[in-house]
């Protein structure tokens, strides 16, 4: 449900152009309220180069450079939510991956690749858009790699400490 007029430039990262922030309009709902707003940065520069690109080499082949859609389908309405599930579906099974994973086993993965990078598990509930940390915490799986570097950086942090301690 993304419009062009979604993405938005950061002050934070200006070298991510007009592509720093997504503000999310359609976000899941808590009980009896209407769906939550919220912005998301734009934190992988590869995705601000590709939006980038695809708006300004491929979305104008549809035509319709007047409709708010960011994503068009060949006809040049508005994809649903049904044409990406049936799409990931197509690569997914082109790919040999289990018939498990969905699309929105990519928010999981965005969750723990951050996580895995190091990023403030404050930023990412955040971005995640979760009120509690408990929920993104369900999101995310750390590979044994990740584990062991954050092993590393913990024990580095303890003897450092010891060897500062008079």
């Amino acid at each position: 449900m993304l419009d062009v007029a979604d993405f938005t430039a950061s002050p934070a990262a200006p070298e991510l152009g007009a592509f720093g922030v997504c503000h999310v309009r359609y976000g899941k709902a808590m009980r009896g309220s209407p769906p939550r707003r919220r912005a998301v940065a734009t934190v992988m520069p590869w995705a601000a180069e590709a939006l980038s690109q695809y708006l300004a080499d491929v979305r104008p082949r549809y035509g319709c450079s007047r409709h708010l859609a960011l994503w068009l389908t060949e006809r040049g309405e508005r994809i649903s939510p049904r044409q990406i599930d049936d799409r990931f579906a197509c690569w997914r099974a082109a790919a040999g991956l289990p018939r498990e994973l969905s699309v929105h086993c990519l928010r999981h993965s965005y969750v723990s690749h951050l996580i895995e990078d190091g990023v403030d598990p404050l930023f990412v509930q955040i971005q995640a858009g979760h009120s509690w940390a408990s929920t993104t915490a369900t999101y995310t799986t750390v590979g044994a790699d990740a584990r062991n570097r954050m092993l590393r950086a913990a024990l580095a942090r303890a003897y450092q400490e010891e060897d500062r301690t008079p």
